[in-house]
């Protein structure tokens, strides 16, 4: 097992967790939130692989990756999450004029849901939270 790869995988994670939470927190534009949020669920859940010492996929379907390590963790309930916050992923670098905002209620919700994934991962992997909040 590796502690130490999983911690700097959380560590990114909550980078864009906080950094999600900060924006919302002043009303910053939706959209740019909501890839803060896939990207700190992307890490959250990729650091159980990080913890195996597997390979990362070089995927950004949350999807796909639940599927690698719902061994760990069952979010069987809220797969709609993983679903909703894959459609956050942005692919292309130059602006996409018909790219949805999502509403500040629904950012709230995805924020909360990921705020909770990163202490339940951070829990699971018997993880300090305080060290990965750097």
């Amino acid at each position: 097992m590796n502690k130490t790869s999983a911690k700097e995988w959380l560590t990114k994670a909550w980078h864009n967790a906080s950094g999600a939470k900060i924006f919302y927190d002043v009303s910053h534009y939706t959209d740019v939130t909501a890839v803060e949020l896939h990207y700190a669920v992307e890490k959250i859940l990729k650091s159980f692989l990080a913890y195996e010492n597997k390979k990362i996929p070089k995927t950004h379907d949350l999807v796909d990756i639940y599927e690698l390590v719902k061994n760990h963790i069952d979010l069987e309930g809220e797969k709609v999450f993983l679903d909703q916050i894959t459609e956050y992923h942005i692919e292309e670098s130059y602006p996409a004029f018909d790219r949805r905002m999502p509403a500040a209620d629904e950012i709230k919700e995805v924020l909360d849901f990921t705020l909770g994934l990163f202490e339940r991962v951070c829990g699971i992997l018997e993880i300090n939270i305080e060290e990965v909040k750097l």
